[in-house]
């Protein structure tokens, strides 16, 4: 028994990009062991992110590839689960924390819509206004209807970013202490 942070990360953002990377070291500095779900073997492309099929389809991948990875841990037997995730990975977080009962704290970096068939209350969410690949005022009404404390980035695309270096180091500085302040 111990404490899990388990990263869902997107399709093309993978465990070592930003936002995972210092939210994984804060969570290590926690205590917790961190488990990363591999969606490399997956096939996509950025249209496919705009066509609910292939959404779909992703989903269903992203989930088998987050089964196998659990497939030799018996993760509800943990004391404490972070669950920290980006873009598909939101969607894939959530439905796995619910389909399985489990009471896992989840941050959400750009949440795709589809995260709210599955979201339980309770958590924090990082979103950008100027995604292409979420409807912010969506990804809004989810996090108000489940006490979801949601954060938005003005300007913000997918990766969180609005493309001058020091306003997203800045940027990345804030989520980073909410990061920590929450886990």
């Amino acid at each position: 028994m111990g404490k899990f942070a388990v990263v869902f990360p997107g399709i093309g953002y993978h465990k070592d990009k930003p936002l995972l990377y210092y939210s994984v070291k804060i969570a290590r500095e926690a205590g917790y062991q961190p488990v990363y779900i591999d969606f490399s073997g997956i096939a996509w492309d950025k249209a496919d992110l705009r066509d609910p099929d292939k959404m779909k389809e992703l989903f269903v991948q992203a989930m088998l590839a987050a089964e196998r990875a659990f497939s030799d841990i018996d993760i509800s037997a943990e004391d404490e689960l972070l669950f920290i995730s980006k873009s598909i990975g939101t969607a894939v977080a959530a439905y796995y924390a619910k389909k399985n009962s489990l009471k896992a704290k989840q941050i959400y970096f750009s949440p795709v819509v589809q995260f709210g068939e599955f979201v339980q209350d309770y958590g924090l969410a990082f979103y950008g206004d100027n995604d292409p690949l979420a409807d912010y005022i969506k990804i809004e009404e989810i996090c108000a209807d489940n006490k979801i404390e949601a954060h938005l980035i003005a300007g913000g695309n997918h990766s969180l970013e609005i493309g001058d270096t020091e306003t997203d180091l800045i940027n990345l500085s804030k989520i980073m202490s909410l990061v920590k302040t929450f886990i």
